[in-house]
């Protein structure tokens, strides 16, 4: 079940919204109130968020977990009997991609903010980092279908077109219209369509029919995949609120429940654990780093963060994608 219940808005934690029709002043206002805080916060280690690739060839070293076996150095595995892979000096300028699912389930948010205006701001902030350096970005945008395709360039008036095609998605299609989302469809054209290697960061609740985990792997193996991952409180656990309508924001089914039951309350937090173990054992499986963004999350927190894993994770090479889960999700309780 998708919620469409929301509390009275608070606007003193309206900081990393974007709002309607205003994707300039938006990106204005991350600017002055996330990223001049992230610019002092990385140290300029903005490559922590997105690892290149390159041609020179910098070191040898022992066969790790989730190490590509395309830089398998044959040659000096057979020698030495233990598997090694060339480390190559990396590009600078690489290509990020934003896999984003705009599908009705991200209009939920039981606070301030809905999982579609983080998932705004997450990408704003990302992709203005990003580009200030050099690098392109691009996206792919799903709503009840694939709905766009914005090629990699560079450039703030770029990011504002990437915003601005987020905003258009901000009215969904009616109920009748909109059906199930399918975010395998979404991530086998990034397949199909991203052939060159890049930065992949699929923003997603991830409330979707089954059979998104295989392709997730397959891009995996070819391009570096990051799981951002949103949510609210509310879906993990109900609090007391008495007899309150519950909305499938997708189909636009209701039931009224009554949360003053106890029993409900544990079984609904049970179902939720359930779902959530499923759901990170899946992402682990597939090899990729996972963010766990929540709807009263602090982004600058969030980022600076996930900074650390990933530079922790290039530093050992064998960082585990579940411990990066982990650690944001500590963040958002």
């Amino acid at each position: 079940m998708k919620f469409g219940w929301r509390k009275a808005a608070d606007a003193a934690n309206d900081d990393i919204a974007v709002q309607p029709g205003g994707a300039e002043r938006a990106l204005r206002r991350l600017e002055w109130t996330v990223i001049r805080r992230l610019d002092g916060l990385l140290q300029g280690d903005y490559r922590t968020l997105m690892r290149g690739t390159g041609l020179d060839l910098a070191d040898l070293r022992e066969y790790q977990h989730h190490d590509d076996v395309r830089h398998i150095d044959w040659n000096v595995t057979a020698r030495l009997q233990v598997p090694h892979v060339r480390v190559f000096t990396e590009d600078r300028e690489m290509s990020a991609w934003f896999v984003l699912d705009l599908s009705r389930s991200v209009d939920f948010g039981s606070g301030t903010r809905a999982k579609r205006q983080i998932s705004q701001g997450f990408v704003g902030v990302l992709a203005r980092l990003l580009t200030r350096h050099g690098n392109r970005v691009g996206a792919l945008v799903y709503g009840s279908a694939l709905e766009a395709v914005i090629p990699p360039r560079t450039g703030r008036r770029h990011v504002l077109h990437l915003l601005n095609a987020m905003e258009r998605r901000a009215d969904p299609a009616p109920h009748n219209a909109q059906g199930q989302t399918r975010l395998a469809d979404l991530l086998g054209a990034a397949g199909t369509m991203i052939r060159r290697r890049s930065t992949l960061f699929v923003v997603s609740d991830f409330l979707s029919e089954p059979g998104w985990e295989k392709p997730l792997g397959q891009l995996a193996q070819r391009h570096e995949v990051v799981a951002v991952r949103l949510f609210d409180p509310l879906e993990l656990k109900l609090p007391d609120l008495g007899l309150v309508p519950l909305t499938d924001t997708e189909t636009g089914e209701q039931l009224w429940v009554d949360t003053h039951d106890g029993g409900f309350r544990r079984r609904f937090a049970r179902i939720a654990a359930e779902r959530e173990e499923t759901l990170r054992a899946a992402l682990a499986r597939a090899g990729v780093d996972t963010l766990e963004l929540s709807t009263q999350d602090d982004l600058v927190e969030a980022i600076v963060r996930f900074a650390d894993l990933r530079k922790r994770h290039v530093r050992a090479g064998n960082a585990q994608p579940s411990a990066a889960s982990a650690s944001s999700k500590r963040a958002a309780s």
